[in-house]
C-alpha cells in the first residue's frame, strides 16, 4: 500500500550502515516514522529527503505498522537557513517544538502550515518574532496555551504591574503579590501580548524583551514536556 503525504522532515536518526529513520509532520496524516533506505551514502538520490528543514511530498509503502519512504519530490528545501546560525537555530528550534508538541495517531493541520510558513518567515525576516510566534501557536494547538492576561489568581489588570510572576504549571501570568511563580518581567508579558496579537505597551517591546519571552518559553515547555529544548538554549545563547 503506498501513501503519499506532503511533510516536513522533523528528525533524522541513523540506522544502519546507510539508512536513517525520519520523523514527519505530515498534513494529512499527523506525525510519523518512516525508514528511508541508502541516504547516507554521497549519491544517493533521495539524501535531500533527509535533511533538516526538507519540506516535501512523501511516497511511503507500509508493511505491518512500519513506512519506508520510497520517493520523494522536495517543495521546499529552505536552503537560506543553513547559511545563517542565528537563523539555523531559529529554525530549528521551530522544528524541535513541533516535534515536542505532536503525537502520531492525530491530525496537527495548524501545527504544520504555521511550521511551514515560519520556516519560510524565518529564512528572509526577523527570525526572534516569528519563532515565538511560531511557539505560542504550537502550544495553544497542542493545550498548553500561555495565558497573559490578567492576574489568573486574583483577576487584577497586569499591564501597569512593576512586578509579576509566571506560574510554571498553570502557564499564567500573576500578580507578584498574590502569586507564586518564578519573576517575570513587564516586558516579556507585553511580548507575548503583542506576538498573540493583544493588546500590548511599546514602550516594553525590546530585543531583550524578546530574549526573555523565549527563555520563558524554553523554561515553560522544558516543565511541561520534560525536555530539554537544547536548538532553543542554543539560540538564546547566541541573539
Amino acid at each position: 500500500m503506498e501513501l503519499i503525504v506532503n511533510a516536513v522532515m522533523l528528525r533524522a536518526v541513523d540506522y544502519n550502515e546507510n539508512d536513517k529513520i525520519l520523523t514527519l509532520l505530515t498534513a494529512e496524516n499527523g506525525k510519523l516514522t518512516a525508514g528511508i533506505k541508502g541516504v547516507k551514502k554521497a549519491a544517493a538520490k533521495l539524501k535531500f529527503a533527509a535533511q533538516p528543514f526538507c519540506f516535501a511530498e512523501y511516497v511511503l509503502t507500509k508493511r505491518g505498522d512500519k513506512y519506508t519512504v520510497i520517493n520523494a519530490t522536495e517543495c521546499e528545501s529552505f536552503y537560506d537557513l543553513r547559511t545563517d546560525i542565528e537563523k539555523f537555530y531559529a529554525a530549528s528550534a521551530a522544528v524541535e517544538a513541533a516535534d515536542a508538541l505532536t503525537y502520531e495517531g492525530d491530525e496537527f493541520r495548524e501545527i504544520f502550515y504555521r511550521l511551514v510558513e515560519t520556516l519560510s518567515q524565518i529564512s528572509v525576516g526577523d527570525e526572534r518574532a516569528q519563532l515565538i510566534s511560531f511557539l505560542l501557536n504550537a502550544l495553544r494547538q497542542s493545550g498548553y496555551a500561555i495565558n497573559a492576561e490578567n492576574c489568573a489568581h486574583c483577576g487584577a489588570p497586569l499591564d501597569g504591574a512593576d512586578r509579576l510572576r509566571f506560574d510554571l504549571n498553570a502557564g499564567s501570568f500573576t500578580c507578584a503579590e498574590c502569586g507564586d511563580g518564578a519573576g517575570a518581567s513587564r516586558v516579556t508579558y507585553n511580548v507575548i501580548r503583542k506576538a498573540e496579537g493583544k493588546s500590548f505597551d511599546a514602550a516594553f517591546i525590546t530585543p531583550d524583551g524578546e530574549k526573555r519571552a523565549l527563555r520563558l518559553i524554553r523554561e515553560y515547555v522544558s516543565f511541561k514536556l520534560n525536555t530539554a529544548f537544547r536548538s532553543l538554549s542554543e539560540y538564546v545563547r547566541l541573539i
